[in-house]
């Protein structure tokens, strides 16, 4: 039997010695890329963070002791050594468990993570919990240097530090989240792990005083030496924080060692370590951004080999990027900016051609948002590229900088709508609804990429204020979208199919679907009436006019949630000006909504082709 079979619980971890424990750790990295190969998931983040997660495990008691992951990208490890061996093969999938830490799912998922930048913040709740309590758990954050770069980590670490909480935080230094990363914090941990002079000092002290309590009697002494060779002292001391490092996160023995002095150490403290991402899988640690997340793949070979792309079609993303760029090299006045997601938006696509011109500005969705609009303040046009689901953290942005202040912002929300196996933290399928409540804020979803194209060109002219555009994951319709630019008119709707019988509005890729199922009726003798309406806001009016006086029954069809979005929108209108319309919808309900393939959540919420026509069907019936 396998040391990674008789791991049923952490506490099996503490039964086995050092050596056994190293072996423990080529099988779970074997493990967890033999499970990623055929269900792709996070690979290289979980990869990077084996020898720490055995480490935690092994020194602390979980899960009394609270283990806090941001992001959840590197916890594979984590959920196979807490009771999930064999239920790890059914990550991401529809009933399955889910990718990230999920406090519903296992009670050594202290917190649930999927969005970066809040295991400090909630570590010290626990911590504040704990003391408030007298218990004596330990608290342990544990942050990558990617989302260290959030600024809600920075208000944790503040209050964290200026309260003395009893906390440790471990930051996984590893230079990369999924794209390379960016900024002064960037700069400043690799100043930390990287000083020649310091750390040769540091490990001859280290060295000398050998593995006696001696060496963490000088361990402040040592601290005070950065200011020789730093100039002052280190951010995080600064904030309150005792810190350690920097060590080898690949290290076990090491790690065990710290992390053992470490949990007898009262206040806050801060331990640097170093790993590297896709550790121990040659082509992850090639290839670090594609492999963050790279489909399925051959284990032997590295060759990727996910059958789900659909190379033929261009993606959404794309689209967007390509426009950009061609945008931009005719406006000089236009500017590209993304919170850490140049590859996953393919801003990176602008940021080759006119790098002056476009920004990562790293994890940090309000920044990025509210930066755009000192742009605009100076007459510059930012497009500012944001996941749905991330721009839900830069709402109040949104609103006292840009639209309160009447500034001209593009929001280009990639992953509009339902993403599938990342499941009800990546979902985007809020940002209809609560984007409709601000006012000055337009509001478009284009059914094609070749909309989007031109929903982007026309964003440029006076007639559009602050706009947010919002568009699906994945691959476009195949459609020939390289062409001349078109203007599209604000709040222009778009008739799809001519029918008496029923009216059916939707917005978004939707349309297409809604299209084959109007065909598909016509051939049983129902018609229906199909707008793409393009926009939430403004509506079409003149749409909107010919409901009251044509039609009885009327079905709005939107990927998100139906309170709020294009149902609450047209139900509005029809309470105050056609109340004779019976109004259904086929959207989101009222719920967070789980993981699982697009083709399987779009069938359970009524999205597909059949579920539509069931749906008419049902709504014309007597």
């Amino acid at each position: 039997m396998s040391f990674l079979e008789q791991i049923n619980t952490p506490c099996n971890l503490k039964t086995l010695v050092p050596d056994q424990l190293k072996a423990l750790c080529a099988e779970l990295r074997a493990y967890i890329i033999d499970c990623c190969a055929g269900n792709p998931g996070h690979l290289g983040s979980s990869l990077g963070t084996v020898e720490l997660t055995v480490a935690l495990h092994y020194v602390f008691n979980t899960p009394k002791d609270k283990l806090i992951w941001d992001v959840g990208h590197q916890t594979y490890a984590h959920k196979i050594l807490t009771g999930r061996r064999e239920a790890f093969k059914t990550k991401r999938t529809y009933g399955g468990i889910s990718g990230f830490p999920k406090i519903s799912e296992s009670p050594y998922d202290a917190f649930g993570a999927g969005h970066a930048s809040t295991s400090i913040s909630a570590a010290l709740g626990m911590a504040v919990a704990a003391e408030l309590q007298g218990s004596d758990e330990q608290i342990v954050a544990i942050i990558g240097d990617g989302a260290l770069t959030g600024g809600l980590a920075f208000e944790g670490l503040n209050n964290a530090g200026a309260r003395g909480a009893n906390m440790l935080v471990v930051v996984n230094d590893n230079q990369i989240s999924i794209d390379a990363n960016v900024g002064a914090m960037h700069h400043y941990l690799i100043k930390l792990s990287t000083s020649k002079r310091y750390n040769r000092f540091k490990q001859v002290l280290w060295d000398f005083f050998g593995a006696t309590g001696l060496r963490w009697l000088i361990q402040k002494f040592v601290n005070t030496t950065k200011l020789a060779f730093f100039g002052k002292s280190t951010l995080f001391a600064a904030m309150g924080f005792r810190y350690f490092g920097v060590i080898d996160g690949h290290n076990l023995t090491q790690l065990i060692k710290v992390l053992k002095r470490l949990k007898e150490l009262e206040g806050p403290k801060l331990l640097h370590i170093r790993t590297v991402k896709g550790k121990g899988y040659e082509p992850a640690e090639k290839e670090q951004s594609i492999w963050h997340a790279p489909g399925t793949f051959d284990i032997n070979t590295g060759e990727r080999t996910d059958t789900c792309k659909e190379l033929s079609r261009a993606r959404y993303q794309d689209v967007f990027g390509a426009t950009l760029l061609e945008l931009a090299q005719q406006n000089d006045k236009i500017i590209g900016i993304t919170p850490a997601m140049p590859t996953g938006s393919s801003l990176n696509i602008m940021m080759e051609a006119i790098p002056k011109r476009a920004f990562d500005v790293g994890i940090a969705e309000a920044h990025a948002v509210t930066f755009s609009a000192g742009l605009a303040a100076q007459g510059y046009l930012p497009y500012c590229c944001i996941y749905s689901s991330f721009m839900q953290r830069a709402y109040d942005s949104v609103i006292h900088d840009i639209a309160l202040q009447n500034l001209k912002v593009v929001l280009c929300l990639d992953r509009g709508g339902l993403v599938g196996e990342d499941g009800p933290t990546h979902h985007g399928v809020f940002d209809l609804a609560y984007f409709r409540l601000v006012p000055g804020l337009m509001i478009a979803a284009p059914r094609n990429e070749w909309e989007l194209r031109n929903l982007l060109f026309s964003a440029q002219t006076s007639d559009y204020k602050a706009i947010s555009i919002r568009y699906p994951r994945g691959n476009t319709t195949g459609a020939d979208w390289r062409q001349a630019f078109e203007y599209i008119a604000p709040g222009a709707a778009e008739l799809l199919h001519q029918g008496s019988d029923i009216a059916v509005l939707s917005l978004g890729w939707p349309g297409n679907t809604a299209l084959e199922a109007a065909k598909e009726l016509k051939e049983e003798g129902i018609g229906v009436q199909l707008w793409n309406m393009r926009f939430l806001k403004p509506l079409d009016h003149s749409v909107l006019a010919e409901l009251a006086s044509r039609y009885t029954k009327v079905i709005t069809i939107e990927d998100g949630v139906l309170s709020g979005g294009l149902y609450g929108a047209i139900a509005e209108y029809i309470a105050s000006s056609a109340p004779h319309i019976t109004l259904r919808g086929i959207g989101l309900p009222d719920q967070f909504i789980e993981q699982g393939s697009l083709p399987e959540l779009y069938q359970v919420y009524g999205l597909n082709k059949e579920a539509i026509c069931k749906t008419i069907k049902e709504s014309i019936a007597p």
